[in-house]
């Protein structure tokens, strides 16, 4: 993995912003709730899922759910039902993978053994420096990373740029590290989403998008057809790629999908600057701005047919979700 030379981006996001939701739909909401409950241990958020109704899980669709790790708000995955809905193609754009950060390699090892105990298939387990991953799939084909972080301090840099690579992940040494009689709680209260990795038609315009436009900095190209890029030092918060081809079209209505994702900004005064940004440069990627009574987002129209929401946490109240002009969300105290 080579580092590329500074680009002309915008001014970076802050230190503290993460990957805070993704929405995805699927075929059957019960058999993936069986999985991501059973299998990857997350639990349902309960009550109505205050996020705004995406177009792509809008008309037609079925129930909605949010899980977390811990079962309590905000949901950080949001699965929408979209009854006999086809695995997306191949070669069309959207989601690679989303990535479930555990908080430490213990408990990413109890993971590998529950997975392993279930007999869910591994795609792969790679060993990327700063990080030991775990890939396979969810009963829809939606791309799954689940992974734990090497301690900063111990990622490996030369001449001052963050080396990352793919190398293989000795399982059993993993595994050494949970006991076969370690009984089994579900997931660890403190795991996330830490990442999200998407397929572009065309790397170029998703970074000026996520880089010029919202602020990622770039971290390191993976050949000449895959860019990491971050907030605040991490290793990447966003992949993109065209490993399934260059102008490759997004997934057909009729088939399962990456509807949305959201940039989590840590306070309100961040995104009513990005929000500013982005009204400034580019009005006609603006889909709209809601208040949902936890948080405040600004909607935006992505590359790929994806939407990207921009929130930021509010004092939580009852009130339902509402629409806002976009102008209020560069208003906010």
């Amino acid at each position: 993995m080579t580092s590329p030379a500074r680009s002309e981006a915008g001014p970076p996001l802050p230190p503290d912003a993460t990957v805070g939701r993704v929405h995805l739909t699927v075929a059957d909401l019960d058999r993936a709730l069986a999985f991501y409950r059973e299998a990857l241990g997350w639990r349902v958020v309960a009550g109505e899922v205050p996020v705004p109704v995406h177009a792509a899980a809008g008309a037609g669709r079925g129930r909605t759910v949010g899980l977390s790790a811990s079962g309590e708000p905000p949901a950080a995955l949001v699965l929408t039902e979209q009854p006999g809905a086809r695995p997306q193609p191949a070669r069309t754009s959207g989601l690679y993978h989303v990535a479930f950060l555990h908080p430490d390699r213990a408990t990413l090892a109890r993971l590998l053994r529950r997975l392993l105990e279930l007999e869910v298939p591994l795609e792969g387990a790679s060993d990327h420096l700063v990080s030991e991953a775990i890939y396979l799939a969810d009963p829809d084909g939606h791309g799954i990373e689940v992974y734990a972080d090497r301690p900063r301090d111990r990622w490996p840099r030369r001449d001052g740029q963050l080396q990352i690579d793919t190398l293989p992940l000795d399982l059993a040494d993993l595994l050494a590290q949970a006991p076969p009689d370690a009984p089994w709680t579900g997931a660890h209260p403190a795991a996330r989403i830490g990442h999200i990795h998407l397929r572009t038609a065309d790397i170029a315009a998703a970074a000026a998008f996520y880089r010029d436009l919202l602020g990622f900095e770039e971290v390191a190209w993976y050949g000449p057809r895959a860019l990491f890029l971050a907030a605040g030092g991490y290793h990447h918060h966003i992949g993109l790629n065209t490993w399934a081809g260059v102008g490759v079209p997004p997934p057909p209505p009729d088939s399962v999908r990456l509807v949305a994702w959201a940039v989590a900004l840590p306070r309100r005064e961040a995104l009513r600057a990005l929000a500013q940004r982005v009204l400034a440069a580019a009005p006609e990627r603006v889909l709209g701005a809601y208040d949902a009574g936890s948080e405040v987002g600004l909607r935006l129209r992505g590359p790929d047919e994806v939407e990207v929401d921009l929130i930021a946490p509010v004092p939580l109240s009852p009130r339902p979700l509402q629409p806002l002009d976009p102008e209020e969300v560069v208003r906010l105290t």
